[in-house]
């Protein structure tokens, strides 16, 4: 049976809350993902409903090559960091992040309350993401899946 309409904030959390490897798994902790995409059977892009908990960070600071990303905020106040520097964002503002640019980006919620935000990013296969911040790399195989590295080649 397909999904027509849901009440997005009742979409049932991802049972893995992050495919991150440890030791950066555990810093995921205060990010909790309702994959609203997949419930329709989108296969082209994804749309993720993300609730950042106070302390919580959306991912690691990261850059892809293949794969675009927009961000739109819709309740809270979470900081976006990106090569630039620091933004507060508020409610009714976006951001994008073009493919191959290397401007490394995530959300971090230093505020008291929750923050609420739609990430929406293509699918294209073969993608690779760099981490600036991080000893960790990660390639996305041909059917999407991710598998992550060292930054001299060792898998985790």
């Amino acid at each position: 049976m397909t999904t027509i309409a849901i009440q997005a904030e009742l979409a049932p959390a991802r049972n893995k809350p992050t495919i991150y490897p440890e030791p950066f798994a555990t810093r995921m902790a205060g990010r909790t993902v309702q994959a609203l995409g997949d419930l329709f059977g989108l296969h082209n892009f994804g749309i993720n409903r993300v609730t950042l908990a106070p302390g919580g960070v959306s991912a690691l600071r990261h850059a892809h090559r293949l794969q675009d990303e927009f961000v739109y905020v819709l309740v809270g106040q979470p900081t976006l960091i990106t090569n630039e520097g620091e933004t507060m964002l508020q409610p009714g503002m976006c951001a994008g992040f073009k493919a191959g640019t290397g401007n490394a980006h995530h959300l971090v919620n230093r505020s008291a309350d929750d923050c609420i935000y739609l990430v929406v990013g293509d699918r294209t296969p073969g993608d690779r993401a760099s981490y600036p911040d991080d000893d960790i790399v990660a390639q996305a195989d041909d059917a999407g899946k991710w598998h992550f590295f060292h930054k001299d080649g060792i898998p985790y």
